[in-house]
C-alpha cells in the first residue's frame, strides 16, 4: 500500500528525485499508470530514466541505457538539486517528530557515543532543503515516530511555522508522509504532522499506538482507495521484472 499511496501522490509532468527502494518502485509505478511523462532523476546523474524493470542500485546499467541525459553527481545537486528545479524528493528516516524532522545520523543523546550510529545524511539535507516537495516514506512505529528527533539531519519544519523561512529553506519541506498504516500532511496553520487517511484495514488505535506524540487526526479523516486492479497488475510485473 505504501508504493501505491506514494504513486498516486505524483503527476505526470513532475519531475521527481528518487533512490533505489520504494521511492523508486513508486517513481516507476507512477510512469506505468497515470503519469506516463513524470521524469525520474536519479543520484547517480541519470536524467529522465525510464527502466522496463526496477533497478538494483542507483548504478544499474538500465538506468543510463534509457536516461534523456546521464551527467556528474556533483551537477545532479548543483545544477539540478539546489536551484530548486526538481519538484518531488523522496526521503526516508530512522526518526521522524511531528514536525517532519528527519534523523538518520545517531540514536541517543550523545553524538560521540551514540547508543546507535546510522548511515547518516548522504544527499538527504540538500533533497529536504531544495526539492519544491519533499514525500517521506516510512514505517511506522513509536521508534520511527517519535517526539522529538535525537539529531535533526534533514530540517522538516523546524518547530514550527515560519522555521523554513527563517533558515532560509526554499523548498516546501515534507508534504506528505505515508506510512504502512495511512497518510499524514502538515496542517497549514501549526506545520504538525496531521493523519489525514487511513490505509485499508487499519484502524485509528493502531496509528496513535503507532505514534510517540499525540496524534492529531483530521476532522474529515479518509480511507486511503483500496489498490486498483491496474495498479497490482502494473506492480507484479515491476517487482518480478526486477527479481
Amino acid at each position: 500500500m505504501m508504493s501505491i499511496a506514494a504513486a498516486r501522490a505524483l503527476r505526470g509532468g513532475m519531475s521527481c528525485f528518487v533512490g533505489i527502494g520504494l521511492p523508486s518502485t513508486a517513481a516507476n509505478l507512477a510512469r506505468r499508470t497515470h503519469a506516463p511523462d513524470l521524469v525520474l532523476i536519479y543520484e547517480s546523474g541519470c536524467l529522465g530514466a525510464k527502466p522496463d524493470r526496477l533497478p538494483l542500485s542507483i548504478g544499474d546499467g538500465v538506468l543510463a541505457e534509457t536516461a534523456d541525459a546521464v551527467v556528474s553527481v556533483p551537477e545532479v545537486f548543483n545544477y539540478w538539486l539546489q536551484p530548486g528545479r526538481i519538484d518531488v524528493g523522496f526521503l526516508g528516516a530512522a526518526q521522524l517528530d511531528r514536525f517532519g524532522n528527519i534523523n538518520t545520523t545517531v540514536i541517543g543523546s550523545d553524538y560521540a557515543d551514540p547508543a546507535v550510529r546510522l548511515p547518516g545524511a548522504g544527499g538527504a539535507p540538500e533533497i529536504a532543503t531544495s526539492c519544491r516537495e519533499v514525500f517521506v516514506v516510512v514505517r511506522q512505529s513509536r521508534r520511527t515516530f517519535v517526539e522529538q528527533v535525537d539529531f535533526v539531519t534533514s530540517v522538516g519544519h523546524g518547530r514550527g511555522p515560519g522555521d523554513r523561512a527563517r533558515l532560509g529553506l526554499p523548498g516546501a519541506g515534507p508534504v506528505l508522509v505515508i506510512t504502512d498504516l495511512g497518510v499524514f500532511r502538515p496542517d497549514p496553520d501549526t506545520r504538525e504532522l496531521t493523519l489525514t487517511e487511513l490505509h485499508p484495514g487499519v484502524e485509528l488505535d493502531q496509528v496513535r499506538a503507532a505514534t510517540g506524540w499525540e496524534l492529531a487526526v483530521a476532522a474529515d479523516l479518509a480511507r486511503t482507495p483500496a489498490p486498483t486492479d491496474q495498479e497490482l497488475i502494473a506492480l507484479r510485473a515491476l517487482t518480478k521484472a526486477g527479481s
